[in-house]
């Protein structure tokens, strides 16, 4: 086991990091401490009483402090269950308020990492912390401590009480507990596992639920239903079976508590024989200690399982929160430009749009091979970049060292002649227009979704992007046109409708520089035309990186990178290309066949058939 692992595996090893969120609830704290003083003193002081009250009244047979007595005893339990209500309210009031800061700071956070974050856990994986892992965390550090600071005191008020009275008595109860702490070591490191492996279950059941939802469509059409619902039946099963698992380890506490409760009574009745006939109070006393001892125990027993198993929670979520951005901005930076949540935009310079790769090696965070290797490129600003390439060939390794998603492991990418690290990210993202090629929309309106681009457009503005892009017969179809629900993800609109919104969207912005990834792959024909038309037009005065499928459409680009197993094979011009027959020459004859071919095939489908000629 590593050195990591060990680690992990330490009870309350990750309680010290959630300290700086603890820190920002001191009031609660203290008010928890001091209203379990007081219901805890209550709670001690009751045996005593119950002891006056049998020696005084029934032995010595005289009521003369009966009022007073009476009197006390009420506003000690008034007072109680003031501070009771008082304190209840307080934890779940700040319960609620831990899980919403939690939940703030982990969404916040998440808007901080990079894209490999999000290339290498599942949705599932990252909702699980966000949301499971906050709440149990939410009630461990309430309702938990709460508890654990209410038996603590118990304990120790009836334990130094009995003390004073008989502590011979009290050592022989005593001994009863060091056998349940050993139960406890025994137990905790199993606990600590099985309730690790509940939590990673509960993720992969969120990450299945997760496909169950969003790919509804491809199980339908491969009629996969029964396989998707006996891999969602197994994981379910196996949660199961660890939970039961898990619920019987805390179950032999619960019996080794009380068989311990038992025991502890027997021992008060076995010796103290004696009390009883010089004192029945202080017997009774010694007879609710023992009982009333024992069932704190057993659920500060319960409770520091609780923490056993939410360190499991505590240790996702911290480790989510210390996950650092692979793109990150200098101190310096952020000093004069700010950040995405809090930026500086007086600082900002004018963005013009000219790129160039200087001497630059990259390869991916989690790759061994380099895929750019001493890379020198110069854009200037205004030119039609095209990169070509076959599926999975690497084309958009460079768009993404543009943007700045991912940054080169040596060399340097300039933007209008400095470095990008030089200046933030914000302030390069907010330069670009980005059109995916699976366009994703914000639940909301369409009008909600092109404001993202510009909060401040205006209503012409908005029309203009629109007609840009020939998505104004698209918006008139609708009941309520611009104001009409997109549903979530944009599943309300086709995958045409949805790529015009997204490119009227990024034209809303009116970017610098406008990176294009495949943006008309997974469209129609018509709707491809469309784009191809407006894409002509929106490039003009901006820097355009356009990552192109059909060569058809880039074939009047200022030059031409050709992609392929990750490194830039070819570079230039169409026709210079086209008479190198290299590589580019190959892709572009085979799409002209295949072009062809299906010309052909569809010409021939459009073709009636010959009537047959009658035999004579």
């Amino acid at each position: 086991m590593n050195r990591k692992k060990k680690e992990e595996g330490l009870p309350f090893f990750g309680i010290p990091k959630m300290m700086p969120l603890i820190r920002r609830y001191r009031k609660t704290v203290w008010v928890i401490i001091w209203t379990n003083v007081i219901s805890a003193v209550v709670d001690v002081a009751r045996p005593i009483f119950q002891r006056y009250a049998l020696n005084h009244y029934v032995g010595e047979r005289t009521l003369d402090t009966l009022v007073w007595f009476i009197t006390l005893f009420v506003v000690m339990i008034g007072v109680q269950a003031i501070v009771n209500y008082y304190c209840i309210k307080v934890l779940m009031a700040s319960q609620l308020r831990m899980m919403r800061d939690m939940r703030n700071d982990a969404f916040r956070h998440l808007q901080e990492l990079s894209f490999d974050y999000y290339n290498q856990n599942a949705v599932g994986y990252i909702h699980s912390r966000v949301m499971s892992d906050t709440e149990y965390i939410g009630d461990l550090f309430t309702w938990q401590i709460n508890d654990t600071c209410v038996f603590l005191l118990y304990i120790v008020g009836a334990v130094g009480v009995m003390l004073s009275i008989n502590p011979r008595l009290t050592l022989l109860i005593l001994i009863i507990l060091p056998v349940i702490a050993l139960f406890y070591s025994l137990f905790t490191g199993r606990l600590f596992e099985l309730h690790r492996e509940v939590r990673e279950i509960n993720s992969k059941i969120t990450g299945h639920f997760n496909e169950g939802i969003t790919g509804a469509k491809t199980i339908k059409s491969l009629v996969i239903e029964k396989k998707i619902e006996e891999d969602f039946r197994a994981e379910t099963t196996n949660m199961r079976s660890k939970a039961v698992e898990s619920a019987r380890q805390r179950g032999v506490f619960a019996a080794v508590t009380n068989m311990a409760s038992s025991c502890a009574l027997a021992i008060v009745l076995w010796k103290g024989g004696v009390i009883a006939a010089e004192e029945v109070g202080t017997f009774s006393l010694f007879m609710s200690y023992a009982q009333g001892l024992m069932e704190p125990v057993r659920w500060l027993i319960e409770t520091l399982a609780i923490f056993v198993q939410g360190e499991v929670n505590i240790v996702r979520y911290t480790k989510l929160m210390e996950t650092k951005p692979s793109v990150t901005d200098t101190p310096e930076v952020v000093e004069k430009y700010g950040d995405a949540f809090e930026p500086k935009r007086e600082n900002w310079e004018p963005i013009r749009g000219d790129i160039e790769f200087r001497d630059v090696d990259f390869k991916y965070p989690d790759g061994d091979e380099y895929i750019l290797e001493h890379f020198n490129l110069k854009i200037p600003f205004g030119t039609n970049v095209a990169i070509v390439g076959e599926t999975g060939a690497g084309k958009s390794t460079l768009a993404n060292l543009i943007c700045r998603f991912y940054e080169p492991t040596r060399g340097q990418v300039l933007i209008d002649g400095k470095d990008a690290r030089e200046r933030s990210q914000l302030w390069l993202h907010s330069a670009l227009g980005y059109v995916l090629q699976t366009p994703h929309l914000f639940s909301g309106t369409i009008r909600d979704n092109l404001l993202y681009a510009n909060e401040n457009a205006t209503a012409e503005e908005i029309d203009r992007a629109i007609r840009l892009v020939s998505a104004e017969n698209v918006i008139a179809k609708l009941e309520k046109g611009l104001d009409s629900d997109v549903g979530e993800g944009g599943d309300m609109l086709s995958t045409g409708e949805k790529q015009l919104i997204s490119f009227a969207r990024a034209i809303l912005a009116d970017p610098k520089i406008m990176v294009l990834d495949e943006a008309t792959a997974s469209v129609d024909t018509i709707t491809e035309q469309k784009i191809q038309a407006a894409i002509d037009t929106v490039i003009r005065g901006r820097t355009s990186i356009v990552i192109a499928h059909r060569l058809s459409t880039i074939r009047n680009a200022d030059i031409i990178l050709v992609v392929d197993a990750g490194k830039i094979v070819e570079q230039g011009r169409h026709d210079d290309l086209i008479a190198k027959k290299g590589h580019y020459y190959k892709l572009w004859s085979r799409q002209y066949e295949d072009d062809a071919i299906s010309a052909a095939w569809e010409e021939n489908r459009a073709t009636p058939a010959a009537e047959p000629v009658p035999a004579e």
